[in-house]
């Protein structure tokens, strides 16, 4: 149960969630409601523009902390299944950056969890944002955007 994946290229959040939920049967009627999150990078931050963004991790460090956030909404949710997929490396606007994902019997819980996912993942999980600014000047991001 549940899957923690980190994708150096691009995703389509879309297409990862239906071969999830077939690989998985998650479509064999024990499901009731599937919830789903798409973060996608924006080409804006703090007032100014951004071209690009470059997202580092620590290996090892990052996959266990997601795992541990996972853990977290299936002790307290009942929960079907969990899916958390986030990119790494260099992005552009426009392109996903992450996808969460709970399955369960009932909607509430499968809200709440695919919610619990992100926020945490946003607060705690170990990712390093660097932006490159139309003007061709980096800077580190320092805080993330209130959920």
């Amino acid at each position: 149960m549940s899957c923690v994946r980190l994708e150096k290229t691009g995703f389509d959040p879309w297409m990862s969630l239906a071969a999830y939920t077939a690989e998985h049967r998650l479509d064999d009627g024990r499901v009731g409601a599937t919830s789903a999150f798409v973060g996608t990078m924006r080409d804006f931050n703090v007032g100014d523009n951004v071209c690009e963004l470059f997202l580092e991790h620590y290996p090892g460090m990052t996959e266990r902390e997601l795992g541990v956030i996972v853990g977290e909404a299936e002790a307290r949710w009942p929960l079907t299944d969990c899916l958390v997929i986030h990119r790494v490396g260099r992005l552009l606007p426009g392109e996903p950056i992450v996808l969460t994902a709970a399955w369960s019997a009932h909607r509430a819980a499968a809200f709440e969890a695919c919610r619990h996912l992100m926020e945490a993942l946003k607060h705690r999980a170990p990712f390093w944002k660097r932006e490159t600014l139309d003007d061709g000047t980096q800077r580190w991001v320092e805080q993330n955007t209130p959920g």
